[in-house]
């Protein structure tokens, strides 16, 4: 038998009377001391990298939000701003009012465009590229996540010439549709709910939808679908994300111990039942990391847009992240700039709250 009360932090230590049992109680205390110390002296430069790169600048962004600033002079000649620039975003009637809700109209249809296609294409193939009968699984992984990797920018001009007059888009269109007309797609600022009601004789909004208004649009506008522009930029960023998601679902699917599988295909189950009772409800958290990321990711979209089409035709592509760029760099309203990303940063907190509400309960 071991006396435990040799041993400096049982339980058996503290039952040591007198003199000696406080002197291991002291030796005890040095020791988790020491070892205290020791973990916070390894994680304080991390701790001061995330103090320094990412909190201060967050803090101070915060404070911008509240003040006037142009972002040509220094700081400190900035002056307070109260709660104007939230207010001249979210209340008061304008030309900004009305460009903030632009974007968060055409950046709202991105996301539900956006989001749902790539977490399904993303499945999907992880289970193909999972099946065990499948030939070159090493090869089919590399080339859908190839697009991954490439530069954004270049897939972005590769897109722009895709969907150019003379683009292979138009040219297929052609073939199959023998006198269609060529679309210029990202200068085509119509909404897609407004072309097809167009084409079933709705030229005009009903006047319940034209004449009530939400930050200084109307119903029928809030209501426009995205543009042809927009759905050009869509398509561009679900080609380039499936890849990464592919592999976050694929990682997630063999950490499924095959046993389960097993024991349900002895049962008699069939492929669908092991895929909807089994694989799904297990890959719960690949999907609550998969959407999360997509939501936040499709919530910053600015690149493409830069790149494409730089907020038009008529705003129809411009999203609060460009507009962060275009207030704060070109129309010199940092303040205003700051403002936008703080709102922004509350629409991703809610829509990550509600897809959380929706996928919860545990994986049995």
């Amino acid at each position: 038998m071991v006396d435990t009360t040799q041993l400096p932090g049982t339980a058996e230590t503290a039952a040591v009377p007198g003199p000696a049992g406080r002197r291991r109680r002291n030796r005890t205390s040095r020791i988790h001391g020491r070892q205290g110390l020791a973990g916070w002296l390894f994680v304080m430069p991390a701790l001061l990298g995330l103090g320094t790169f990412l909190l201060l600048p967050i803090l101070l962004a915060l404070w911008v939000s509240f003040r006037d600033w142009s972002g040509l002079a220094p700081l400190d000649t900035s002056t307070p701003a109260g709660l104007d620039n939230y207010r001249d975003l979210l209340v008061k009637s304008g030309i900004v009012q009305s460009d903030f809700a632009k974007s968060l109209r055409n950046n709202l249809y991105y996301v539900l465009g956006v989001v749902p296609v790539q977490t399904a294409l993303a499945f999907f193939l992880a289970v193909v590229v999972n099946a065990k009968l499948l030939k070159g699984k090493t090869f089919f992984r590399t080339a859908f996540y190839f697009p991954s990797v490439t530069s954004s920018i270049a897939v972005a001009f590769i897109f722009v010439f895709l969907f150019s007059p003379t683009g292979v888009v138009n040219v297929l269109l052609s073939a199959l549709l023998p006198g269609s007309v060529e679309t210029v797609w990202l200068n085509e600022p119509d909404g897609v709910f407004h072309v097809v009601l167009g084409w079933l004789g709705v030229d005009t909004p009903p006047g319940l939808l034209a004449d009530h208004r939400f930050m200084g649009l109307s119903y029928w506008d809030w209501l426009s679908g995205p543009s042809l522009a927009l759905l050009t930029i869509m398509a561009l960023a679900t080609w380039t994300t499936i890849g990464t998601f592919m592999l976050m679902f694929l990682a997630g699917l063999q950490n499924i111990p095959e046993d389960l599988d097993e024991a349900a295909l002895i049962d008699g189950a069939s492929p669908r039942q092991r895929f909807f009772r089994i694989t799904v409800p297990l890959m719960r958290p690949t999907l609550f990391l998969v959407l999360t990321l997509g939501i936040i990711g499709t919530w910053q979209v600015f690149d493409q847009i830069y790149a494409m089409t730089s907020g038009g035709p008529q705003k129809a592509t411009l999203t609060p992240a460009y507009l962060i760029y275009r207030d704060g760099f070109e129309n010199s309203a940092m303040g205003r700039a700051a403002a936008i990303a703080f709102i922004v940063f509350a629409i991703i907190l809610v829509f990550t709250g509600i897809q959380r509400f929706v996928l919860r309960g545990r994986t049995e």
